[in-house]
């Protein structure tokens, strides 16, 4: 019983040491602007991140009731595990311990025999040190006690025969992770496993046996073995109170823009209505719009005077406005059997006459093209006279850079 307490004694000093440590150990790079210790929040890892394997050896006994002294005997692990966040993690391992202790088989109760045991153990690890101390990744001791729960394989052998007993049991342990490299860590762990002491002897009048042990080894990280945290919320700012006369000047903004937003609706149900009334014309019918209404006019026998379209000077192409014109006016008064007279002109006060001969007559010819091509009339239906600087009529040259179209 003095060794088992002797156990548990070391169990408790490793502990207190290692948070001790932990506290002491805290660096800017888990800390705030204002030293207040971070602990999160870190953004979740991926599968293949923050992984780790373990192998390591060291030595177990064997406790249960009325027993007296220890007997040491060999501990050899390996063990895989992933850390979910950076405070709870699990793992899956295997120990294998040996040891010799009187066992109590029945019609051979004086036999000292060697018995091994395998074990393959599951274990939820909880990280006090980033639980406590917020995570950073530089920490050289971290602190992680964990529950584990096993199933043992007791192989035990005498010159009667070779036995075996299957056993469930649960423990709790300690392990202590010493960084040496961003993925390589020395661990020092001591563990205590509580089960039923049928599963380890032959004396069914003991319930419940102990199997402490200690062991040391080297752990490697896989991967990515670091958490990132999630970025910095962008801070409310918060504004300097208004003063009053900065309160009043933006209600009267406020209420100028509600204003404004009132007429813009009343406009628009007015543009609604209006278009409204569009939908029911017809194409090709002629309307006048009075006293807020479209009423339709009959044209026919109705002539349209000659149309004209002006150029610029030296140019014998129509500008977009003129285009404009000269649509406007072949929609009103033109059809596909329509037959016009082109007549170009040019400004006396520029160019010779000779020049002025061949502006005009481009002149007329693109006039006459787009008759052609865009309102369908007949080639054979367009007469041209290109009459040069000779028909000056207007008291401007601007007026006399023109074409003007009339009905025959």
């Amino acid at each position: 019983m003095k060794g088992f307490k002797t156990i548990l004694g070391a169990i408790a000093v490793a502990a207190m040491l290692s948070v001790s440590f932990s506290a002491s150990a805290q660096e800017n790079a888990n800390r705030d602007e204002n030293g207040k210790i971070n602990r999160g929040a870190y953004e979740t890892n991926g599968f293949w991140s923050n992984w780790f394997i373990g192998l390591g050896g060291g030595v177990n006994t064997y406790w249960e009731k009325g027993q007296e002294g220890l007997n040491i005997g060999i501990a050899g692990e390996g063990f895989i595990g992933k850390w979910f966040t950076p405070c709870v993690g699990a793992r899956l391992g295997y120990k294998g311990v040996t040891n010799r202790k009187p066992i109590e088989i029945p019609g051979n109760s004086n036999e000292k025999n060697q018995w091994f045991m395998h074990s393959v153990n599951a274990d939820v690890l909880w990280n006090i040190s980033n639980t406590i101390g917020g995570y950073k990744e530089t920490r050289f001791w971290e602190f992680v006690p964990y529950f584990t729960s096993v199933f043992y394989d007791h192989v035990y052998s005498n010159e009667d025969g070779k036995y075996n007993n299957l056993e469930f049991a649960a423990g709790v342990g300690l392990l202590n992770d010493l960084r040496l490299h961003k993925h390589v860590d020395l661990y020092i762990q001591i563990q205590a496993v509580f089960a039923r002491a049928a599963a380890l002897s032959a004396s069914p009048e003991m319930f419940l046996s102990i199997i402490p042990s200690a062991t040391i080894g080297l752990m490697f990280n896989l991967g990515k073995s670091n958490w990132d945290r999630h970025s910095s919320i962008t801070p409310v700012v918060i504004p300097v109170p208004f003063t009053t006369d900065q309160y009043n000047a933006l209600k009267k903004r406020c209420e100028e823009l509600e204003a404004e937003n009132a007429a813009l609706k009343d406009r628009i149900a007015q543009l609604e209505a209006e278009n409204a009334k569009m939908k029911g014309l017809k194409d090709g019918h002629t309307y006048i719009y009075k006293d807020g209404d479209f009423i339709e006019v009959n044209c026919e026998g109705k002539k349209s005077g000659p149309g004209i379209v002006y150029f610029d000077i030296d140019k014998y192409t129509l500008s977009t406005r003129e285009k404009a014109h000269l649509e406007y006016f072949a929609g009103d008064a033109l059809n596909k059997d329509s037959k016009v007279v082109l007549v170009g002109s040019a400004d006396k006060q520029t160019g010779t006459a000779a020049y002025n001969q061949k502006l005009t007559e481009r002149r007329a010819e693109t006039v006459k093209k787009l008759l052609i091509d865009k309102y369908g009339l007949s080639e054979d239906n367009i007469e041209i006279k290109a009459e040069g600087a000779t028909n000056n009529l207007f008291d401007t040259p601007a007026k006399n850079r023109c074409v003007t179209i009339t009905l025959k």
